[in-house]
């Protein structure tokens, strides 16, 4: 099961990390894997590369782990654009959640 949860400060969404591998299917093959992967990098890539943010964001390919939390001191105008791509994001994992849930467990903290 890969465990996603979306980190939040003052009503904004500041980072997420994820945790495991779904075990929907084989490497390679998991479709829950590579959709909820897609939804949390593009997230990640979106506040770098479009919104120019330097975000810290650590991987480990074998557990499955990412994390990726907006640094303390952004601008306003960076934060709430951030907070769009994230709670995007959010979105996106929380509708694979409704069809995979004994895949993922999804938590907004």
């Amino acid at each position: 099961m890969v465990k996603v949860k979306f980190s939040t400060s003052e009503g904004k969404f500041v980072g997420v990390e994820c945790l495991g591998h779904s075990g929907y299917a084989e490497e390679g093959e998991d479709i829950v894997c590579a959709a909820l992967s897609s939804v949390i990098q593009t997230a990640v890539l979106g506040i770098i590369r479009v919104i120019g943010i330097n975000i810290g964001y650590e991987t480990e390919e074998d557990s499955g782990y990412l994390k990726a939390i907006l640094p303390k001191t952004i601008s306003k105008s960076d934060l709430h654009d951030a907070d769009l791509i994230l709670r995007t994001a959010y979105l996106g994992v929380s509708d694979l959640y409704e069809t995979f849930s004994d895949f993922i467990s999804l938590e907004v903290e």
